[in-house]
């Protein structure tokens, strides 16, 4: 699984963070929510060291909530990388690029009059408050830590 993040605005002790992204990469032997994950983080290459630094205590869960909680799914890191990330949302679609890394599309499925099909409140969101909405999976690739 390729999970990202876009950050359009946000700060981490007085260290801007608009624009980054961020993504994990993250490999379940079994149910999710019941085995120990093999996971790899990366990075925007351009954030600068502070932003870089804000962002590890962040997404490793050193900052305590909810990243925190993910990461206590992670039995074993795979890697921290700064890597160059294109991040794209134009519509229903959502398109991140990691370097020669990763690529990953997706769709967001039409409910009822076409609206986002949405689920609230479940426990492994990867953003807290937020609906997840229910998307296919257009394209998927992983090339790294030899995982395919």
């Amino acid at each position: 699984m390729l999970v990202g993040w876009h950050i359009e605005r946000g700060s981490f002790d007085n260290v801007t963070l608009d624009g980054l992204n961020v993504a994990l990469a993250v490999h379940s032997p079994g149910h999710m929510a019941q085995v120990k994950w093999k996971a790899a983080l990366y990075f925007d290459d351009k954030a600068n060291e502070a932003q870089q630094h804000a962002l590890t205590q962040i997404f490793t869960g050193q900052a305590g909530g909810h990243p925190g909680m993910l990461v206590s799914h992670v039995g074993e890191v795979l890697g921290i990388k700064s890597v160059a990330i294109d991040y794209h949302a134009e519509g229903k679609r959502r398109r991140m690029r990691l370097a020669d890394i990763a690529e990953a599309e997706i769709e967001a499925l039409a409910g009822q009059g076409g609206a986002d099909i949405t689920i609230s409140n479940h426990p492994l969101c990867v953003a807290p408050g937020h609906p997840a909405v229910v998307a296919k999976s257009q394209h998927l690739s992983y090339r790294d830590h030899g995982l395919q």
